[in-house]
């Protein structure tokens, strides 16, 4: 059996162990809440196509926060819009389902995909597939024990889990051996509805000192 190719995750999101998913009705909210949590110390972000306007604002996000911050693009279900995203500057692909033409096209594309899925099938479909990673979604269904239950059968296999994720559960999923966790609401908050900015800067701080792995960790 000839083994995959299989792009990993960005160095600054694989240090960081944190990816925030930022789900909004307007892809021009995105900039305030970027800067924000760029400098409470975020590194990695995925902003979701079911946000309007994503993939046209890409480009001048990247520009203006990609050499601080990984941006990459989620909730992908269709191969066209995974090689938009790509040409745009996407650092890496996330996608809520595990599909074939999918993972394909992130291949050809050379690019990090990391497929969600619940199921032991799903996972390892996505992982023998070439995934950089699967995500366990939703995550508050199984638990932080459900790592070891899949490294049993599948001993490689890197697992990020999201839905549900606080900070009390991420530092639950990394202490069992997640490569990273997905966080959403649990950070946010209110921020993309004209939230608290400083009250949003003080919640991602908390979760980077949970999620930052200690050096020669």
């Amino acid at each position: 059996m000839t083994s995959v190719e299989r792009p990993v995750l960005p160095e600054r999101t694989a240090a960081a162990r944190l990816i925030v998913v930022i789900r909004g009705e307007r892809a021009d909210q995105y900039a305030p809440v970027l800067e924000t949590l760029t400098a409470a110390g975020i590194r990695s972000v995925e902003l979701t196509l079911s946000t309007p306007g994503t993939l046209e604002e890409l480009p001048d996000l990247l520009e203006r926060f990609g050499d601080q911050l990984d941006i990459g693009i989620g909730t992908v279900t269709d191969p066209e819009d995974l090689r938009t995203a790509v040409t745009r500057g996407a650092h890496y692909i996330v996608t809520p389902i595990t599909r074939a033409d999918l993972l394909e096209a992130a291949a050809e594309a050379g690019v990090a995909i990391v497929p969600g899925g619940l199921t032991p099938s799903e996972l390892h479909a996505g992982w023998a597939a070439g995934a950089a990673a699967v995500k366990v979604f939703p995550a508050s269904v199984v638990g932080p024990g459900y790592v070891k239950d899949l490294r049993g059968p599948f001993p490689g296999i890197r697992v990020i889990p999201s839905g549900g994720v606080d900070l009390q559960a991420a530092a639950a999923w990394l202490q069992a051996g997640a490569d990273a966790v997905s966080v959403g609401g649990p950070l946010l908050g209110d921020a993309l509805r004209g939230g608290d900015l400083e009250a949003l800067a003080d919640r991602a701080a908390q979760f980077v000192g949970v999620t930052t792995r200690e050096a020669g960790a």
